[in-house]
């Protein structure tokens, strides 16, 4: 009992300091600021981590992100997961604030399903300018199956992502913006052109397809609600599908709990056209709506 007590003392300070920073992350992230140097702290996903900063506010941090694959539909625009049977993503970001506006940023992230879904390992680096209530930002990202599960016995063995079976790779440039009304409140806007390739010897019988897509978010407080629309075509004209063309919309609603709870709301291909019949070289893009709802808590 007497070795509790200098324990007990040390940490009520910190318990005092949680306490007054009420859970805001910005808060946390800048008391940890003005720590003195060579001191350490766990503190979790989520929280953007201060790693150096100058007199000139130039700064370089570090983020790291773990949430459900549907709690979080903005930030996955460019592609889709099936939220069915879905794991986890995690993401790892390093941002460098040039100045108070301007901030550039790489990162990585990782799709992770249950059962039988292939492993999306993902790559961004753009940059960010913000200027208080407006912010706009530009990205290059790429993602990519490592584990192609070789042999494959039958095509279409690997499960896929924006409904396509065998997935193999995709590239894309991003565009977002922000414009903040009031203090809690926001609307999001983002868009996205890329390319998508498939494994070889796939059911569609294609290589590669252009995608587009774009996202409308809306934020209060802690709820907040996503719409993306998508639209794929085979990237070379002519032929049996030179004239063809799948689309798609996402909607999700996210109600962040004070108990760092999140519970999702939503519909994969809650609209979509294009996949009306089976096609002679295979099947077409899996766009079956699906509802779903999902709860994810950080531990």
């Amino acid at each position: 009992m007497r070795r509790l007590l200098p324990l007990l003392t040390l940490l009520m300070p910190l318990a005092a300091a949680g306490q007054s920073l009420g859970g805001n992350p910005n808060a946390l992230a800048s008391q940890w600021l003005y720590q003195a140097p060579g001191k350490a702290v766990d503190l979790g996903y989520g929280v953007a981590v201060p790693l150096w900063r100058d007199r000139d506010g130039r700064m370089l941090m570090l983020r790291a992100d773990a949430q459900s694959p549907g709690a979080s539909p903005l930030g996955d625009a460019p592609l889709s997961f099936p939220v069915a049977g879905a794991g986890s993503v995690r993401s790892t970001d390093l941002q460098y604030g040039l100045d108070p506006n301007l901030q550039i940023h790489a990162g990585l992230s990782e799709h992770n399903a249950i059962s039988h879904g292939p492993r999306v390992v993902g790559s961004e680096i753009g940059a960010t300018y913000n200027l208080g209530r407006y912010s706009v930002g530009l990205s290059v990202a790429a993602d990519s199956t490592p584990d192609k599960r070789l042999p494959r016995v039958l095509p279409g063995a690997t499960p896929g992502v924006n409904g396509l079976p065998d997935f193999d790779s995709s590239a894309q440039l991003n565009a977002s913006g922000r414009v903040a009304v009031g203090g809690q409140s926001g609307i999001d806007l983002g868009a996205s052109v890329g390319r998508i390739r498939l494994l070889p010897g796939n059911v569609l019988g294609i290589n590669t397809l252009d995608q587009k897509a774009l996202s409308f978010g809306v934020d209060h407080g802690p709820l907040s609600g996503t719409l993306v629309g998508r639209t794929m075509q085979p990237a070379l004209p002519g032929g049996y599908y030179g004239d063809k063309r799948w689309s798609s919309i996402d909607l999700g609603v996210t109600l962040r709990l004070p108990w760092q709870g999140e519970l999702s709301i939503g519909a994969q291909n809650l609209w979509s056209s294009g996949s009306s019949v089976p096609t002679p070289a295979g099947p077409e893009p899996d766009q079956s709506r699906t509802p779903y709802v999902q709860y994810h808590q950080d531990l």
